[in-house]
């Protein structure tokens, strides 16, 4: 088989394509060939060091393929199709789930495609109905809305009822959301964020902010809000969010502010099963935009890892073994 694996923390060049021996699944666990394997934020964070492994390491949490062998207690036939989003070492031809970390893929949705929402979509799922339940009474604020994940919120909060405020860089992006539903657009390079969410928002601020770019937003993210709203933050596209001293939440409006993690929201495979699903469904019935903006070759990582990190991608990157 062949993985990519790095030895040392740093930029996408740490990155290389090595031969290894094929695994074998212990107890509990499948041998899946991998149709394709999703490329995240998280991944760059984990190689950089922001987020410490053990080294050397594989790399990538997520994908999809199907089952070519199974270990001891497994039930699941060789054949099956199946996703997961949280597996290390990913970025590979074949690889070793845990056999409760993995779910079915419908037969008429394209593993390509399954791959692409494990992680970002059932992101985008627990930030939208489990993190906040939303509803026709909410007004958000989405940072990265042309994003992989902020894509799929978009669309989400839409269909729970929430008014949008899409954040994004161009007015091809903003396009692209307004057409999946985004209410308003802000230009967040452009203009003061809060200043303009009040303007939109009557003076009021939003319900929630969906922050995922972290060092260079998250003060305007606090000043968004309305008076007792929520700020999630789920991402460090800047670098990660400052100590934060919590007074600055009383003397802004009696605040709250989070940080989930997908983990915590899979935390038992029958709510993985659930999230998954929901998603299958919606793909199945045509009604979730999932684009795929790029797919490449394995030993393309660095490159995507380098265009996923320019800040000009929409959408969802793969790495197709």
């Amino acid at each position: 088989m062949e993985t990519i694996r790095f030895e040392h923390t740093g930029g996408p060049e740490v990155l290389t394509l090595t031969e290894a021996p094929d695994p074998s699944p212990g107890p509990g666990e499948v041998l899946v060939e991998v149709a394709a394997a999703g490329v995240n934020f998280i991944d760059t964070y984990h190689r950089t060091g922001l987020y410490p492994l053990e080294l050397p390491s594989g790399l990538g949490l997520e994908g999809a393929g199907t089952v070519v062998a199974a270990g001891d207690g497994v039930e699941l036939p060789v054949g099956t199709r199946v996703a997961w989003a949280n597996t290390m070492g990913s970025y590979a031809t074949r690889v070793t789930i845990p056999v409760d970390q993995a779910v079915e893929v419908p037969d008429s949705v394209d593993l390509d495609v399954a791959a692409a929402v494990m992680l970002q979509g059932m992101t985008a799922h627990f930030l939208s109905h489990s993190t906040m339940p939303l509803d026709g009474e909410d007004t958000v604020l989405v940072y990265a809305a042309a994003g992989g994940v902020g894509r799929l919120l978009v669309q989400l909060a839409k269909r729970r009822g929430a008014r949008v405020l899409a954040c994004t860089s161009t007015e091809e992006k903003a396009a692209e959301v307004r057409a999946l539903g985004a209410d308003e657009i802000v230009f967040y390079r452009d203009v003061d964020v809060p200043t303009r969410v009040r303007e939109l928002t009557d003076g009021q601020g939003v319900d929630v902010v969906y922050d995922s770019v972290g060092a260079d937003t998250w003060e305007g993210s606090l000043d968004s809000l309305r008076p007792r709203g929520l700020c999630v933050f789920f991402g460090n596209a800047s670098g990660p969010v400052p100590p934060l001293d919590v007074r600055i939440l009383a003397q802004k409006g009696s605040l709250f502010t989070t940080r989930p993690t997908l983990g915590h929201y899979v935390a038992t495979h029958d709510e993985l099963a659930w999230r998954a699903g929901s998603l299958f469904d919606l793909i199945e019935a045509g009604k979730l935009d999932v684009r795929i903006h790029e797919r490449y070759p394995l030993a393309d990582a660095g490159r995507a890892h380098t265009d996923l990190q320019s800040g000009t991608t929409t959408g969802k990157l793969l790495l197709v073994p």
